[in-house]
């Protein structure tokens, strides 16, 4: 029993790679670097050919595991599949994305073998030939580390803790057949129509940039200044949790533990202190840019560059800058 198997989800009736599946592919070829060992991914679906071609271009050995009964996502259907898949392959370790379709079903994957699942993994390292995989505790005040000595590791990555990789230049790899066998009468639940968030929702976890308000702006009123930074930047607007509980900005647009967790290539955060819980959400960021008048503010500790000013002559100022620069 060796290697890494990466569970890919898609989307849209399996027209689509969910993007949390690259990230959880990036994942696993680090576990498998650090191990000398073969990534493997697998794609589930009636017809998954041709999204198994597309991870396959991306030098990854990869299964396309089809059946009919696999045409819609139910939890019996990907766990049976995927338990004989393992059988035949003989991973030793599964990564999966942490989403909600993973949460449905991972962990009844894992106890088909008598194993539990790691899940909501921030990081990972090899420590001795051993995989050591980190997970937080408390709202992400603690960190824990977990090993999985020995048997079959089922683990599921956070998002925005594993960049996707940049280079997919790869040579294509082989796409392998897999067809497990399905019964119906084995499927017990009937899927419905795929679940549709609100059209006003806002996907912050893709934004290549954010800019992020906290209480430092004061009042509601004062919240057009990071607006025109946003706009200017071609940004999302983000919040911490004080600002959406206030009402001044949409849940929807909160960073943080109990909000959307992010990875944009800029993360500028405006009159955000940096407590636990928001940074919990913004720790993938490649760059943080904080400005706060307040010296000892947490935010930078994490920042990358730090502005110690009045935000209320810093923000109108950069903005125009933006603006004069491309206007340029």
């Amino acid at each position: 029993m060796s290697g890494v198997l990466v569970v890919m989800e898609t989307v849209s009736n399996g027209s689509a790679l969910h993007r949390m599946s690259l990230e959880a592919l990036a994942a696993g070829r680090k576990l498998a670097a650090g191990l000398s060992a073969t990534c493997d991914a697998a794609v589930l679906g009636s017809s998954p050919a041709s999204l198994a071609a597309t991870v396959a271009g991306r030098g990854v050995n990869t299964w396309a595991v089809e059946h009919a009964q696999l045409a819609h996502y139910t939890a019996d259907g990907w766990s049976a599949a995927l338990q004989q898949l393992i059988d035949q392959a003989k991973p030793q370790y599964i990564v999966f994305a942490h989403t909600y379709q993973a949460r449905d079903y991972a962990a009844k994957l894992a106890t088909r073998f008598s194993e539990v699942l790691i899940g909501d993994v921030t990081a990972l390292r090899v420590d001795s030939g051993t995989p050591v995989f980190t997970r937080q505790w408390m709202q992400g005040k603690l960190n824990a580390d977990y090993r999985h000595p020995a048997g079959t590791c089922f683990v599921s990555v956070q998002a925005g803790s594993f960049p996707p990789d940049a280079d997919s230049s790869a040579s294509a790899a082989e796409v392998k057949n897999f067809m497990p066998a399905l019964e119906a009468a084995a499927i017990r639940t009937t899927p419905s129509e795929p679940f549709r968030e609100a059209a006003q929702t806002v996907d912050l976890s893709s934004a290549p940039v954010i800019v992020s308000v906290g209480r430092g702006i004061g009042e509601q009123e004062n919240l057009k200044l990071v607006e025109d930074l946003a706009a200017a930047l071609g940004a999302e607007l983000a919040a911490s949790r004080p600002i959406c509980d206030a009402g001044w900005l949409p849940m929807e647009r909160q960073v943080g533990s109990s909000g959307q967790t992010v990875a944009p290539k800029l993360y500028l955060a405006v009159g955000v202190s940096g407590a636990i819980q928001h940074l919990v959400g913004m720790k993938g960021a490649s760059t943080v840019i904080a400005i706060n008048k307040d010296p000892d503010a947490p935010i930078f500790e994490v920042a990358d560059i730090g502005v110690v000013g009045d935000l209320f002559e810093i923000v109108p100022a950069l903005t125009q800058a933006i603006l004069a620069q491309k206007a340029s």
